[in-house]
């Protein structure tokens, strides 16, 4: 699931061609705009606004962001872009496709945002981030993002000693348990009708890692809203402070079928996700991906690395692109 953020202020969308379209305001995004912009690209970050992390009240495991609010993270990448010229325009994509090249044969990309506008250029950088598919258990998606968490490494030291519950979704939950066991020595093993073999029940045991085996009912709140355990099929209550689960990892790829960008589907159930490769690029020529649309486990620190060396990447084509064109308009014509 994704929390939508607040609107805010848009620039004016331009009417001539740009260097480059960024879908996607998360760290990828706007990390590859900041590249671009300092290049002196003309690029359009387009947001609609939905961030992966909005409903967490901070952001960890990024040296000297950590403990930043998301939302304060975002607003700041927004302002630094705008300071290099790069416009922010808060809306959604609904199609996005390639169109006619220009007269030289230069790539053109069209655009479309819910509104009806259009946007022109010559490469795009797509940046939208994932979806998070979480167990239809009652009672858990209200709490995602506090006392339903997924990342050991985002949210763990904040929920350390707490007593753990795992509601295991699939094989990778196993490895998601002994993360997790290195931050409580109480934590519960909820398998939900997944397969435990031998050898991961003789680890668990090793690790003080209790198993159960009747299925969860639902999430129990106390007369606050507090998260105080859950109830299983049988009727018997347990207590746990945290659920911890494995999600199922979607990238966002709404209004992005006009590309035909490939996707692959990860091992053991755990996502799927657009295919890339170096810096981003992938099989359709003129079009990058980066972040977790593509490294679904990729954190906010990785994810704007992988922006900035799509975005470094793009310029870098662009300007042989540009060299190209100039040479080509210098050549005498001969008849």
């Amino acid at each position: 699931m994704s929390a939508q953020a607040s609107p805010y202020e848009s620039d004016a969308l331009p009417t001539e061609t740009v260097d480059v379209v960024v879908i996607g305001g998360g760290a990828a995004g706007l990390n590859g705009a900041l590249m671009l912009a300092r290049s002196r690209r003309s690029v359009v970050v387009i947001d609609s606004g939905a961030p992966r992390n909005a409903p967490a009240a901070a952001m960890h495991g990024f040296i000297v962001l950590d403990g930043t609010p998301p939302t304060e993270i975002l607003r700041r990448g927004r302002e630094q872009v705008r300071q290099y010229g790069g416009r922010i325009i808060f809306g959604e994509v609904t199609a996005a496709r390639a169109a006619v090249p220009s007269a030289d044969g230069d790539l053109r990309f069209t655009v479309t945002l819910a509104d009806g506008h259009v946007v022109t250029a010559r490469r795009v950088l797509v940046a939208t981030g994932l979806r998070d598919v979480l167990p239809e258990v009652p009672g858990l998606i209200e709490h995602w993002g506090h006392s339903v968490v997924h990342c050991p490494y985002c949210d763990g030291y904040e929920v350390r000693d707490a007593p753990i519950g795992i509601l295991a979704t699939g094989p990778a939950s196993v490895h998601h348990a002994l993360l997790f066991r290195q931050l409580t020595d109480d934590l519960i093993y909820f398998a939900r009708g997944t397969d435990l073999d031998s050898g991961t029940r003789a680890r668990f045991a090793a690790r003080g890692i209790r198993i159960i085996e009747t299925d969860v009912k639902e999430v129990v709140d106390d007369d606050d809203g507090t998260l105080v355990g859950v109830r299983l099929a049988d009727g018997t209550f347990v207590g746990r402070r945290v659920l911890a689960v494995a999600t199922r990892m979607q990238a966002r790829t709404e209004g992005l079928d006009g590309l035909k960008l490939p996707m692959e589907d990860l091992p053991d159930g755990m996502g799927r996700r657009l295919a890339s490769a170096m810096a981003g690029t992938t099989e359709v020529p003129g079009v990058w991906v980066a972040g977790n649309a593509t490294d679904l486990s990729a954190q906010v620190g990785a994810s704007a690395a992988a922006g900035a060396l799509a975005g470094s990447h793009i310029n870098s084509v662009l300007a042989a692109a540009d060299t190209d064109a100039a040479l080509a308009a210098a050549q005498p014509i001969t008849g």
